[in-house]
């Protein structure tokens, strides 16, 4: 063979095998990417169960908290305390530890796969002061109720003028009609049309900054406040000192302090209960204050393998039917470490 025949077959063969190793590339390439979507498939095929199961075992424990608030009214229906089955917590306990419980349920936690862990429980809506109450036909009432929030305001060292922009801008966004008394004799507040120019009504207590709360504020006035569909009064059973103290005209943290220690033994079965430890010449008005509530938080952890889904349900009783008018759902995020 000539020389230039050899160079030209030397040529082909560094061709071909330029070309096979293109070709082995591009299968390795899509080969890759074939393993790597069928992975990413199977992720989220597997994180879309996990968050469906999640939510199937929140919403069966949302139902028994409303089974237990129900069963609370059969037994107690004009007094709510702290001391009563409904305000015990759940601590995290495997999922497994009660379906152990049924004799029927022969599961293993070799079956049971990824263990999951419930936590929960239930608090009392009307143990803080409800932010519609300020929403008033009156001016008179509703500048007292603007005295409140001021009240509050500076027992956690927050700016008390922001009570009169809140209670302004209320107005503003939820005009009130004449007030009416519903099913269970609470004062309800019908709301008219708000005004052109006025800020959104709010639903939710974080919506509260459209009023004139900023972040750090609701941050500190969050365990003491809360946002109802109608205004509610504030149960002496279950408050903390300082929103009893804010309610009710002329108290101060002191006597506050003594009704939060004579419940622990002893729960007020009505407001002449609490008004005899009252200082003389204080007065008890059923509008801001009472001993039972009908507006109830329910709030559900599930912690399944490296995910955690919360879920909380706002409630409110009447006589035997509990009703949910407010659900917040959380998107499952990975699980701190130690957790």
């Amino acid at each position: 063979m000539s020389q230039s025949g050899l160079i030209r077959d030397r040529q082909q063969r560094g061709a071909a095998l330029l070309t096979a190793m293109v070709i082995v590339a591009l299968i390795a390439t899509l080969s890759a990417a074939m393993v790597w979507q069928q992975w990413r498939a199977v992720q989220v095929e597997a994180a879309e169960r996990a968050r469906v199961q999640a939510h199937w075992i929140l919403v069966g424990a949302m139902d028994w908290a409303r089974l237990i608030l129900r069963e609370d009214a059969r037994s107690s229906s004009t007094v709510d305390h702290l001391g009563e089955p409904w305000a015990v917590p759940l601590a995290e306990a495997k999922l497994s530890s009660f379906l152990a419980a049924d004799r029927n349920n022969t599961a293993t936690d070799a079956d049971a796969g990824v263990e999951a862990f419930l936590s929960g429980g239930i608090s009392d809506a009307q143990s803080r002061y409800n932010l519609r109450n300020m929403v008033l036909a009156d001016k008179e009432a509703a500048a007292a109720e603007a005295k409140v929030l001021a009240r509050l305001l500076e027992s956690v060292g927050a700016n008390t003028e922001l009570a009169a922009v809140v209670s302004a801008n209320l107005r503003r966004a939820l005009p009130p009609a004449p007030s009416a008394s519903d099913a269970t004799g609470a004062q309800v507040t019908d709301m008219g049309t708000s005004e052109a120019g006025a800020p959104l009504p709010p639903d939710r207590l974080d919506q509260m900054r459209w009023l004139g709360l900023d972040a750090a504020t609701l941050n500190k006035l969050g365990p003491y406040v809360t946002w109802l569909p109608i205004p509610t009064p504030v149960n002496l059973n279950t408050a903390p000192r300082e929103v009893i103290a804010a309610v009710i005209d002329g108290l101060d943290l002191g006597s506050a302090d003594r009704l939060v220690s004579a419940r622990q033994s002893d729960p007020f079965k009505s407001l002449d209960d609490a008004a005899r430890l009252l200082p003389q010449g204080t007065e008890l008005t059923k509008r801001r204050v009472g001993v039972a509530s009908s507006h109830f938080e329910i709030s559900g952890r599930l912690r399944l393998d490296d995910r955690v889904v919360e879920e909380h349900a706002w409630v409110q009783r009447r006589n035997m039917d509990v009703s949910t008018f407010a659900v917040e759902r959380r998107a499952a995020v990975e699980a701190a470490a130690g957790r």
